[in-house]
């Protein structure tokens, strides 16, 4: 076997795709949750830590926002303390492209618990796919917060 030559050429070297840039939300943009509303007056307020979501819905859709923003911090902070991980890393590639809220229980501004069954849809290098949970709320310290995602019942 012939030992490889040197070129003189410059060798090609393999360059990474990087992901695609997040969607930029705005004060203005539509707010991701679905609802009839800018972001800046349907979620921000909660993101921000201005106000907290009066119902279990609301904050459902809040932490669907936070997921299409990237705002790992809100979701960190609006997740059970008994079931909070500690650290939150999100795909870079998913955009996170609506959500259907399909039934909810309790949840009120009179209520202590409530559930919250959704769909929520995206995209993975152009790939559309959908995530179906039932999702569990209460409130800790007053505020809602997501608890953890009841088991599929089959059905």
């Amino acid at each position: 076997m012939s030992k490889p030559r040197k070129s003189s050429k410059p060798s090609k070297q393999r360059t990474r795709q990087q992901p695609p840039a997040p969607v930029a939300i705005t004060e203005n943009s539509p707010c991701p949750c679905g609802r009839e509303a800018s972001y800046g007056e349907c979620c921000a307020p909660f993101h921000q830590g201005r106000t907290a979501a009066p119902t279990a819905e609301r904050l459902m859709r809040s932490r669907y926002s936070a997921f299409a923003v990237g705002d790992t911090a809100y979701l960190l902070r609006s997740w059970h303390s008994t079931t909070r991980p500690t650290t939150l890393e999100l795909d870079p590639v998913q955009r996170w492209t609506g959500l259907e809220i399909l039934a909810t229980t309790g949840g009120s501004a009179f209520h202590t618990e409530g559930t919250v069954a959704f769909r929520a849809h995206y995209t993975v290098r152009g790939q559309a796919g959908s995530q179906d949970e039932h999702s569990r709320f209460v409130r800790e310290d007053g505020h809602w917060v997501y608890v953890d995602a009841l088991p599929d019942d089959g059905a």
